[in-house]
C-alpha cells in the first residue's frame, strides 16, 4: 500500500493543490486512493471529496486520542491501495503555536506515516536546503522521504533539483509551476468550498495531467510503498433506532465525516435537508443537527424562507434533542448580519443577535466543561472543540466553560439543557461513543413521547 503525508514548512505552500493532483493521478493508476486531513479543516477534505468521490477524514490530535485516531485511520484502509493525508500549517506547528501537540508530525508519528515536504521555492535557492535540513532535525525521526517544488518554474526545477539532492540527501520527485487556470479562490474562512468552484473538477484534472508529467511517479510509488492495510479496526454501527435530520446545503456545509459516523455508530439514521430551500422538517425524525457553515452569506434566503424557520422554531421548542453548531447556533438565535450589514431574522429560539466581526472571534482549540447535566455532557465532563468563525453574537450563553490549552485563558459560552446543545464551539462525536449514544438515546425518547413509530 502506498502512504503518504503532505507536509509543508507553513500554511500557503500549496499542499491542497498537490493533494489534489496527487490523489487524481492515483486514482489514473487504480490505486483507489483513500484521503485525510490533519486538524479539523472542513473545507479540504470537500475538495479531496470532488477528486475521489468518496469521504475524507479529519486526523486530529487534539479533538481525539491517539487510540482512536489509529483506529479511525486503519478503519477507512480496506479497499484502497493508497492513503494520502493532507497536513496542516507548518509542519510542527501544533496547538497553541508553540507545541508539537495535534501537528502534522505529531500524526506522522502517531501513524507512521512517511512525509512528502512540499516546499515554494520562491526567493530562495541554497538557503532552502537548510530549511528543509533543519526540518528534517528538528526531531529525532522526521519521517520526510522525499521533497516537491509548488509554484515552481521548469528551468527553477532544473536549477533547484540536483542541488537540493546533493545538500539534502532527498529525492526531489517534481514539481508543479505556476498555473493560474487551475487555481483554487480564498475567502475569509479559506479556500472556496469546493462545490462553489466553477469547473473544480477540470482544474483538477489540468492540475493532474501536469504532475504526471512534471513528477517521477514511479520513484514516488517506490518510495511510499508500506504496509498492507490490515483491516483492523472495524466500527460496527448499531441497527438503525431512529431518524436524525441533518441540514447539508451551500449555508450549512461544516459537518466531519466521523461525527456523521459516530451517529450512525449509534443507530441513528441521518436524513439530510436544507434550510435554505425546503419548506419542511422530514417527517419522523427524533433529532436535529444544525452544522457549521456560511449561514451569513446566505442570510437573506434562509430569513425568507419561513416555513421552516418556523418548522425548526416550533421543534426545538417542543424539545427536539437539538444540536447546533456555529452556524447552526447562529441560526437558532434572534436575528444574523450579513456580509453587507443587513440584518435578517433567524429562528428566534435563543437570544442574541449574530454579528459581524472584522477578525477571527476566540479562533482555534479550547475545552469546555459542562456546568451541569444536559443532552450531551455530565456535569464536570471536559470536551476538546474547536472555533473558527469572523461572527460572534450578543448573546453566547453560560452553561460551558472554555479555557484555551496553552494560554489559560477563559470564557463561558453555550447553552445547554435536556434536550439542546447550541454554541458557537464545534464538537467531534468520534472522540467519544458516549456523546453520541446519548444524542440517539434522547431521540428514541423523544419519538417515544410523541407516539411516533420508531425504526
Amino acid at each position: 500500500m502506498v502512504e503518504c503525508l503532505l507536509a509543508a514548512p507553513a500554511s500557503g505552500s500549496g499542499k491542497t493543490a498537490v493533494t489534489c493532483a496527487l490523489l487524481a493521478a492515483l486514482s489514473k493508476r487504480g490505486l483507489a486512493p483513500c484521503a485525510f486531513k490533519c486538524g479539523p479543516d472542513y473545507i479540504d477534505p470537500m475538495f479531496h471529496r470532488s477528486v475521489l468521490g468518496v469521504e475524507s477524514h479529519n486526523l486530529d490530535l487534539f479533538l481525539c486520542g491517539e487510540e482512536r485516531l489509529r483506529m479511525l485511520y486503519e478503519s477507512h484502509l480496506s479497499g484502497h491501495g493508497a492513503a494520502v493525508c493532507e497536513g496542516v500549517m507548518g509542519f510542527y506547528d501544533g496547538v497553541g503555536g508553540s507545541t508539537i501537540q495535534a501537528s502534522a508530525w505529531h500524526v506522522a508519528s502517531t501513524l507512521n506515516l512517511p512525509v512528502l515536504l512540499v516546499i515554494r521555492p520562491k526567493g530562495a535557492s541554497l538557503t532552502l536546503a537548510a530549511q528543509i535540513k533543519g526540518l528534517c532535525d528538528f526531531r529525532e525521526n522526521s519521517r520526510i522521504r522525499g521533497v516537491f517544488l509548488d509554484d515552481c518554474s521548469p528551468m527553477l526545477f532544473r536549477s533547484l533539483a540536483p542541488m537540493l539532492e546533493k545538500e539534502t540527501g532527498l529525492p526531489v520527485l517534481g514539481y508543479l509551476p505556476h498555473m493560474e487556470e487551475a487555481a483554487f479562490e480564498s475567502r475569509h474562512l479559506g479556500l472556496y468550498t469546493a462545490g462553489e468552484i466553477e469547473g473544480l473538477q477540470q482544474r483538477i484534472d489540468v492540475l493532474a495531467q501536469k504532475l504526471e508529467e512534471t513528477t517521477d511517479m514511479e520513484r514516488f510509488l517506490r518510495l511510499f510503498a508500506g504496509r498492507e492495510a490490515t483491516g483492523a479496526f472495524q466500527p460496527v454501527s448499531a441497527p438503525a433506532k431512529v431518524r436524525i435530520a441533518v441540514a447539508h446545503d451551500e449555508a450549512f456545509c461544516f459537518t466531519h465525516a466521523e461525527t456523521l459516523e459516530a451517529f450512525r455508530n449509534a443507530g441513528a439514521e441521518l436524513v439530510n435537508f436544507s434550510p435554505l430551500h425546503d419548506a419542511a422538517l422530514p417527517e419522523k425524525i427524533g433529532g436535529l443537527y444544525l452544522p457549521g457553515g456560511y449561514p451569513e452569506l446566505y442570510a437573506k434566503g434562509i430569513s425568507e424562507n419561513k416555513a421552516m424557520l418556523s418548522a425548526i422554531r416550533n421543534a426545538v421548542l417542543s424539545g427536539l434533542p437539538t444540536i447546533a453548531e456555529c452556524g447552526g447556533f447562529l441560526y437558532l438565535g434572534q436575528s444574523l448580519q450579513d456580509e453587507t450589514g443587513g440584518v435578517y431574522p433567524m429562528a428566534g429560539v435563543l437570544a442574541g443577535d449574530g454579528i459581524k466581526k472584522e477578525k477571527l472571534v476566540r479562533f482555534g482549540y479550547a475545552q469546555l466543561t459542562a456546568k451541569s447535566d444536559s443532552l450531551l455532557f455530565a456535569k464536570g465532563e471536559r470536551i476538546p472543540v474547536h472555533e473558527f468563525h469572523y461572527w460572534d453574537s450578543t448573546q453566547n450563553g453560560e452553561d460551558f466553560s472554555a479555557e484555551k490549552p496553552v494560554s489559560g485563558r477563559s470564557w463561558s459560552c453555550g447553552f445547554a439543557g435536556e434536550n439542546l446543545y447550541a454554541a458557537f464551539p464545534h464538537l467531534y462525536f468520534w472522540e467519544n461513543p458516549k456523546w453520541s449514544e446519548r444524542f440517539v438515546q434522547a431521540a428514541v425518547r423523544y419519538l417515544a413521547a410523541q407516539h411516533e413509530p420508531i425504526i
